[in-house]
């Protein structure tokens, strides 16, 4: 009987160009190492700015491929300071499915900290071009994938450069029957509960008191779509968030509300639908609108999740339930 191959066993340095990139891969305590060590199936011990690799010969030569890709992208990005493990683990993607490594091209605004904001994966970059270039544009794709800051930045930026003179917000609120009758206040403060996860997007892009600013000069204004038949929306960039617990009659309703040198953004999960069951419309109406020119769909995947890590894993077990 022919003997197996033994499998070889090496160990081999890697010293990085760049102290600000070997300090974003270790993490603080070298906290990343563990999943480094789990995608690159090689173990690693730091040293200054440099990594002692220790596995199968195989598996060493290709980590130190991956540490060179990963320092030529890191080399070539406009947005170092935004630079985390995430970009690390989108590489190594890109890497599963034998496509280019991808850096940002265009910052989408600086925020009210001075912090660039840019997309973290193509098909983010992809729904910032197509709310820069359509009229209409439509993301599908699960929780973290970025959807509604994405289109938060951009309305943001479009606010401030003068392409717009409004943004108008409006989000189903499912939870109370869309009658929003027995909460107290008036409308905005009937609709606040459900528009959460806008203001912290428009928080972070603006700061809280620009935000109040907008919202006291009717700059930002809180549309329900309960309030919204009947209106002509021009010169507005108008978010609809949460698209997929809307019926088709409210799409409808809301997609004939635009007006001159308007845009819209268009954002929803088609997995976490609260109505009952047929009554969502969000995926009837996106598969008719497909094919028209000035309105653009982009579909994000979970590798566009972009919050916590494990969110991605969350996503992938629950997917069907």
């Amino acid at each position: 009987m022919a003997k197996k191959e033994a499998k070889i066993r090496t160990q081999e340095r890697y010293i990085f160009t760049n102290e600000n990139l070997y300090q974003k891969v270790c993490g603080v305590n070298d906290v990343h190492l563990k999943d480094l060590e789990s995608f690159l199936n090689v173990e690693i011990i730091p040293r200054g700015n440099m990594f002692i690799l220790s596995g199968l010969d195989e598996s060493v030569v290709y980590a130190i491929q991956f540490f060179k890709k990963l320092e030529d992208n890191y080399t070539h990005r406009p947005d170092k300071e935004n630079f985390d493990i995430f970009d690390i683990n989108y590489l190594f993607r890109s890497e599963e499915r034998e496509t280019s490594p991808w850096n940002p091209s265009e910052k989408i605004l600086t925020n009210h900290k001075g912090k660039p904001i840019y997309p973290k994966t193509a098909n983010q970059e992809k729904f910032v071009s197509s709310l820069m270039t359509k009229i209409i544009s439509i993301a599908v794709g699960p929780a973290g994938t970025g959807k509604t800051f994405l289109s938060i930045a951009t309305a943001c930026r479009m606010l401030q450069s003068g392409e717009v003179e409004r943004l108008i917000l409006t989000r189903p609120a499912v939870e109370a029957g869309e009658s929003l009758g027995y909460l107290p206040g008036d409308m905005v403060q009937k609709v606040d509960p459900y528009l959460k996860p806008i203001y912290d997007a428009l928080n972070e892009c603006l700061g809280s008191e620009r935000v109040q600013f907008h919202i006291s000069t009717a700059k930002i204004e809180i549309a329900p779509i309960a309030f919204m038949r009947g209106r002509t929306l021009n010169n507005s960039f108008i978010i609809l968030d949460e698209a997929q617990n809307c019926t088709a009659p409210q799409l409808k309703m809301i997609l004939t509300r635009i007006g001159k040198n308007s845009k819209m953004a268009i954002s929803g999960d088609i997995t976490q639908i609260d109505l009952p069951p047929g009554k969502s419309g969000f995926e009837k109406v996106v598969n008719a609108l497909r094919g028209l020119e000035q309105i653009g769909i982009v579909e994000l995947l979970r590798e566009d999740i972009t919050r916590h890590p494990l969110i991605e894993k969350i996503v992938e077990r629950l997917e069907g339930i």
